[in-house]
């Protein structure tokens, strides 16, 4: 989200752009690229902004009426089928490279009430990770195989757990990804198995009946993008084995975002329902459908809750509420209207028979800033019923029950999203938020000092590169947490969303990184200190701008906005060396513009050029003369262009977006320098393809990123095999390539478990 580092990241698809191909005169069934007009005509109010729009607007797919979990789920049992193809199945398996001392976003903790110094962490991207050390380090305790996407997660008294995938939190500059339901591990994270509610999409909150814990209550906020599906409370009795809805939204839009239950009487359930949809070029974050409901029979009946809490309409957006455990007369309420700005904050002394409203909320209102939906919760002190946290871009705290609040200083990461108080150790509070996880001894204090875990890697990889003389230095983009380098503890060493970064291949202290929107700087001595990049010209730049170097003198280089720079001195000064190469503006100045730029090894005059609203363009004579020549291609975001080091006409061409049917599209090559192309996307599966590679010894060897996993081909794209084993299922979003020792190394950026290398080997003799 956005916050002191820049924004945060959402990812999701559904609806048509074919009315933006037909204003282009392409049939109704061709996508151009991202309809413009319409994902930025809300921006800064309803709309969508940042990465969310560059994430959303590459994957939109022509007609596509689906969701991301229908589309990512064919191409993942599609990726499954070919994984372990007799042509690469002897490779080793792929290697964490970290960073692990950073965090990314954590959407929920708890802790095992039966095993001291043990927590969990649910990630919005990275799986579930396990501490055993009160939270000073985490690994892994997810299964590779799922969705890596986790809203909620729960624990029993005896240990067992858990997790309901799909990130509720439905950003807006900030990616989040759906789920497949509720799985279970009874061996404390070691395996996992499905326990239902596999059409929920996203989950909010699991909560589990402590005088019977067969009894599990779930808040399923459902498809953020289609309406319908499952999507409300659901409740079992039989620890997952059958499940049932016992309260339903008022629409096809509305699900359960938080529940609570009152620990004296689990008869009596507190849910907030919440209406709202995202949309191509907007967000409704609201609707009639929003409110809080109670039960006091177990979930045969629900009454929507009224007094001073908002009434049924339009504005009112993502409620939390919380029940205090030490006097469960005491209840909680917030909430944000259908923008994002806090409505209110209300506290019950009578289990929510009446409410007041908190007055003193100028603190809250700005904690909030304007997407309350990305934070809607309420913790509450198990001992001390007036305690109180309450997430927001700061954490919130009041001893009395919000008669005044305290908020954090810089201490900590902001934008916060979950608190766990440890059962077994007195004043010992975990918190999680978008930096990762940190952890007080002073009851959560906000004025007191917290320690941050010093091992979680579920970091948000945009871009990845990698020193040509020392393998081990790696530096890349995060989302949240800027651009980082492996040879300074991972550090950061450019501020904003990091996204492009490059190493010179010539001299590692020659470092690059930039911020969204082609904010970019430079080094001479490997980021201890940077310069801002010389003047470009451009009318529009991307949140992903890309600039890469001459492949033969890396001290010439090009950046892309909507048109085509150079500069001759390592980015200190720069000259347009192309008009316009989009299809021209649509009124953004961040979509069509250039999204790839590749030059050729063997002729420095040869520069091609792909743009997001899906052309690709050659000049042979350093940009004195542009042709197009992908008028024949998928009219799709164009994600890579790939030169052959030996043969300037021998051009490799990858697209984003799920196409229809289960036939890919994603991969083309051409021989001629453009002049035709072929499809060589043979077996992949039909998710979008994020980069592709070559083997540095071996041209003829390809490697593709995509968003569910990275695949290999040895004979021109006829077929496809999964590139050694152990990667995750995660979006790759960048691959580099290295030698060292005479072994090819394949270095991958994933959007949730960090870097990732397989060592491919030395070339056959």
């Amino acid at each position: 989200m956005r916050s002191s580092l820049g924004f945060g990241v959402t990812v999701l698809l559904s609806l048509s752009l074919a009315a933006s191909a037909a204003a282009h005169g392409l049939p109704a069934d061709v996508v151009i690229g991202p309809d413009v007009a319409a994902l930025e005509a809300l921006e800064g109010a309803a709309g969508p902004s940042g990465a969310d729009e560059w994430f959303m607007a590459q994957r939109l797919g022509p007609r596509q009426t689906g969701d991301l979990v229908a589309l990512s789920g064919r191409a993942r049992a599609q990726a499954e089928r070919i994984g372990g193809a007799a042509t690469f199945a002897a490779l080793p398996a792929w290697q964490s490279m970290g960073p692990t001392n950073l965090g990314g976003r954590v959407t929920d903790l708890v802790v095992d009430p039966s095993v001291a110094n043990t927590v969990y962490a649910a990630t919005a991207s990275g799986g579930v990770w396990k501490s055993t050390d009160s939270g000073s380090t985490f690994n892994y305790a997810w299964d590779a195989a799922i969705t890596q996407a986790i809203g909620a997660i729960a624990i029993t008294s005896a240990g067992v757990l858990y997790a309901g995938t799909g990130e509720a939190n439905p950003g807006g500059g900030s990616a989040s990804f759906p789920g497949t339901g509720v799985y279970r591990s009874t061996d404390r994270g070691v395996t996992w198995q499905s326990v239902g509610l596999t059409g929920t999409n996203r989950i909010g909150r699991i909560v589990i009946d402590p005088t019977n814990e067969n009894r599990i209550l779930v808040a399923a906020t459902g498809n953020l993008y289609v309406p319908g599906g499952d999507r409300g409370l659901y409740r079992t009795t039989d620890g997952g084995a059958n499940w049932t809805r016992v309260l339903a939204g008022a629409n096809s839009t509305t699900g359960a975002s938080d529940v609570a239950l009152d620990p004296a009487d689990p008869n009596r359930i507190y849910v907030t329902m919440w209406d709202h949809q995202r949309m191509p070029g907007s967000r409704r974050y609201g609707g009639v459908g929003s409110g809080l409901f109670r039960s006091t029979d177990g979930g045969a009946s629900f009454t929507r809750l009224a007094g001073t809490l908002p009434a049924s309409g339009t504005n009112v957006g993502r409620m939390g509420v919380a029940v205090a455990k030490s006097d469960t007369n005491r209840v909680y309420a917030i909430a944000a209207n259908a923008t994002g700005n806090f409505l209110g904050f209300w506290t019950s002394t009578n289990r929510g028979d009446t409410w007041t409203q908190i007055t003193n909320t100028s603190a809250l209102n700005s904690s909030q800033s304007t997407f309350g939906w990305w934070f809607s919760r309420i913790f509450v002190d198990p001992v001390a019923p007036q305690h109180i946290f309450v997430p927001g871009v700061p954490m919130l705290e009041s001893s009395n029950a919000g008669g005044s609040w305290t908020s954090n200083s810089s201490s900590f990461h902001v934008d916060q999203h979950a608190v766990a108080f440890d059962p077994r150790v007195a004043n010992r509070v975990f918190f999680g938020n978008d930096g990762g996880i940190y952890r007080s001894t002073a009851n959560g204090s906000l004025s007191g000092s917290w320690t941050k875990t010093t091992r979680l890697g579920n970091m948000q990889f945009y871009t990845v590169a990698v020193s040509q003389q020392d393998v081990s230095r790696i530096s890349g983009g995060l989302q949240d947490n800027g651009s980082v380098r492996s040879w300074s503890a991972w550090g950061s060493y450019y501020g904003g969303d990091g996204l492009q970064n490059l190493i010179d291949p010539t001299n590692h202290q020659k470092v690059y990184a930039c911020s969204q929107n082609g904010s970019c700087g430079r080094s001479t001595n490997g980021g201890n200190s940077m310069s801002g990049f010389g003047s470009t010209t451009s009318d529009r730049r991307a949140w992903l701008t890309p600039v890469v170097f001459d492949p033969s003198n890396p001290a010439i280089m090009y950046y892309g906005g909507n048109r085509l720079n150079r500069s001759t001195n390592s980015a200190q000064s720069w000259t347009a060396i192309s008009g316009d190469l989009s299809r021209g503006s649509s009124g953004s100045t961040s979509y069509n513009t250039i999204s790839t730029i590749a030059v050729a090894k063997t002729s420095a005059a040869t520069i091609y050029v792909g743009t997001d609203d899906g052309r690709i363009w050659v000049t042979r004579n350093t940009g004195s003369t542009w042709t197009e020549i992908g008028t024949s291609l998928p009219q799709r975001w164009v994600t890579r262009l790939t030169v052959d080091p030996t043969d300037a006409n021998l051009v490799y061409a990858t697209f984003s977006g799920y196409t229809t049917g289960d036939s890919a599209a994603h991969v083309y090559r051409t021989t001629n320098g453009g002049t035709s192309w072929q499809q060589i996307s043979g077996n992949l599966p039909n998710a979008p393809v994020n980069d592709l590679v070559l083997d540095p010894q071996n041209r003829n060897a390809l490697y593709v990123g995509t968003d569910v996993g990275v695949f290999t081909s040895i004979d021109a794209g006829a077929t496809w095999s999964a590139a050694g084993t152990g990667l995750p299922v995660v979006s790759v979003m960048d691959l580099a390539t290295a030698v060292s020792g005479g072994r090819t190394l394949i270095t991958a950026g994933t959007y949730g478990l960090g870097v990732y290398r397989l060592d491919v080997g030395a070339p056959a003799l």
